[in-house]
């Protein structure tokens, strides 16, 4: 049981940014590996707001606001001009806007070690088990932010319109629906996602540069796990993921909880492709 719920808070910490990463493939149709510093951008920029005597909730919805603003300028500035073409040259161009964002932040923090400025104190125990209250808070939110996504993209009319966008642009431009707003609108969710990831995780994990690639390689594996294009496969591949790294930790070392995103990744592409929920794609 013990295990189970800390697979349950690794996963809540990586639900909403595979969301937000499932969201922009089912868009656009490229992997962006730039989410891990996304993310960490958002743990900085919540980490700030602390530092200034801000409550953590309000470093949160700072980082939530200003990932959602920074994933929408770097896609103007970086991927917009690069629309059609392929998906392994827009990969690439992820991976080098990871690296500059990275950078950035070691440029302006350094490479210390951060943290948010929390009281101390002693684990609660209840049945067994051990967790820190900011666990079941990174639990809770991370439950509702779904539930939350989930509910915009079933019930409201733009989750509807980035759904038709997302089956098909041309056509939906031709019914009328303004295209590039709603793919705007759907970059600011994802980049929402990822802030409001980062935060969570700076709650759970130490606050470095170097975080960004062990934020980024679960939360695509958690992705393609669920099936790229399904926001419920993403939250269900988070799960597995994060189980998947607890039972390395329990069973195996730690220093190899790193390489479970790489494995599970092989498996789930020789296996299954299209991932759990994912829909097959035909090869024309």
């Amino acid at each position: 049981m013990q295990l189970l719920l800390n697979a349950i808070a690794s996963a809540a910490i990586l639900a909403p940014a595979a969301i937000g990463f499932t969201l922009i493939f089912t868009l656009f149709r490229y992997t962006n590996f730039a989410v891990g510093a996304l993310m960490t951008t958002g743990a900085f920029a919540a980490w700030g707001m602390n530092e200034l005597g801000l409550p953590i909730w309000m470093g949160g919805v700072f980082a939530v606001v200003f990932g959602a603003g920074l994933l929408l300028a770097s896609d103007r500035i970086v991927f917009e001009p690069l629309r059609g073409r392929s998906g392994g040259t827009l990969l690439l161009v992820s991976i080098a806007l990871s690296v500059i964002i990275d950078n950035v932040i070691r440029f302006a923090f350094g490479t210390q070690i951060r943290a948010f400025d929390l009281p101390l104190r002693p684990p609660l125990t209840f049945a067994g088990l051990r967790f820190t209250p900011e666990t079941l808070w990174v639990i809770g939110i991370s439950i509702l932010a779904t539930l939350a996504v989930g509910a915009l993209l079933a019930f409201t009319r733009l989750g509807r319109a980035l759904r038709a966008v997302a089956d098909n642009a041309s056509l939906a431009s031709i019914r009328g629906l303004p295209v590039p707003r709603i793919e705007a609108a759907g970059i600011l969710l994802a980049g929402a996602l990822f802030g409001l990831s980062g935060t969570l995780a700076g709650l759970d994990l130490a606050i470095e540069p170097n975080l960004s690639l062990a934020l980024a390689i679960p939360v695509i594996a958690a992705a393609i796990v669920g099936g790229l294009g399904s926001p419920l496969g993403a939250a269900l591949g988070a799960v597995i993921i994060g189980l998947a790294e607890e039972l390395t930790v329990a069973f195996i070392s730690a220093p190899y909880k790193g390489a479970v995103g790489f494995v599970v990744i092989a498996l789930v592409l020789l296996i299954r492709p299209q991932g759990l929920l994912g829909r097959p794609v035909e090869r024309k």
